[in-house]
């Protein structure tokens, strides 16, 4: 049965961006992280011994098969990863009453609504990894009526594998560079996304469990840029710590092909969040100033690149 006194149990890998964030928060309930090996959902023998054991009050999964293009040729990973893992931790969390925070992703969308998404927008991914995602959503909701699912868009931190660190060794490495200016999305931080997931579970300890808390949230940083765009802003404010700034050329999304056809508009509409829970992600901007920061910080503002990107 649920213990309203136990600990925020985030699934996920340590050096994962969100998990870490989680985990790194200073303020909000206490937070325990299980992954690999004693909960791995590539052995779903291990998920239902160790949910028993650590007793939580809320459960976040914040694990997921992320490599979009490698899932066309892995796709019984991404299903086992984004669908089956997530659909044993919802059975358990739906018989014991505990409530379950599933986060999803804006590919569940084509990107082809040319505005942003609500949470009642019809779905339709492009890929396997989108598909993977969304199967993962419908299963979750369908095995406890206390989830709450949060499609979130285009993460970033300071550490992990990701858009902006990847731009930063890039632009170290060479003074020109060619970035897609056709795709168009919210820029989540992030340790952003981790606060508001732990501002839900705080609500939901202090006050108890409502109804209305229930189903799809789009959880994304305020505003929207191209991928363009924010590398020109990552190397805006790499400029503050003293690194070169390349040129950043715009190239439509034919001229950078790749095995999945990414969104080309995939904004999310978060009012939804806003009047549920009176939560507003940051502006993306802002939060970048402060991600770059803590990059640079942690790699010492070294002017030489790592070999590679």
């Amino acid at each position: 049965m649920s213990n309203p006194q136990g600990p925020v149990l985030v699934i996920g890998d340590r050096a994962g961006q969100l998990a870490s964030a989680l985990i790194a928060a200073t303020a909000g309930p206490p937070v325990l992280l299980l992954g690999r090996p004693e909960l791995d959902f590539d052995r779903p023998g291990t998920i239902l011994p160790a949910l028993r054991a650590a007793a939580p009050a809320l459960v976040v999964n914040a694990a997921a098969y992320t490599a979009v293009d490698r899932a066309e040729t892995e796709p019984e990973a991404a299903l086992r990863a984004n669908r089956d893992g997530p659909a044993a931790l919802a059975a358990y969390c739906g018989e014991a009453g505990i409530p379950l925070i599933h986060v999803s992703t804006d590919y569940v969308f084509d990107g082809l609504k040319g505005a942003p998404y609500v949470e009642t927008d019809p779905t339709n991914p492009t890929g396997v990894y989108g598909a993977s995602k969304l199967a993962g959503e419908q299963a979750v909701l369908a095995a406890c009526k206390r989830a709450i699912i949060l499609r979130t868009s285009w993460v970033y931190a300071a550490t992990g594998h990701n858009f902006v660190l990847t731009m930063l060794k890039a632009g170290a490495r060479t003074d020109h560079l060619r970035v897609v200016a056709d795709q168009i999305g919210c820029p989540t931080a992030a340790p952003d996304l981790a606060d508001v997931i732990l501002r839900i579970a705080a609500r939901i300890r202090e006050r108890g469990w409502d109804d209305r808390y229930a189903g799809l949230f789009h959880a994304a940083g305020a505003g929207w840029t191209s991928w363009h765009g924010l590398a020109t802003a990552v190397f805006e404010e790499a400029a503050r710590h003293g690194r070169a700034v390349p040129v950043v050329e715009p190239i439509a999304t034919a001229d950078w092909p790749t095995p999945v056809r990414r969104p080309p508009d995939s904004r999310l509409d978060c009012t939804r969040l806003a009047e549920t829970f009176g939560l507003i992600l940051l502006p993306w901007r802002n939060s970048l100033s402060k991600v770059i920061d803590m990059a640079l910080s942690q790699r010492g503002n070294a002017p030489t690149p790592p070999p590679g990107l």
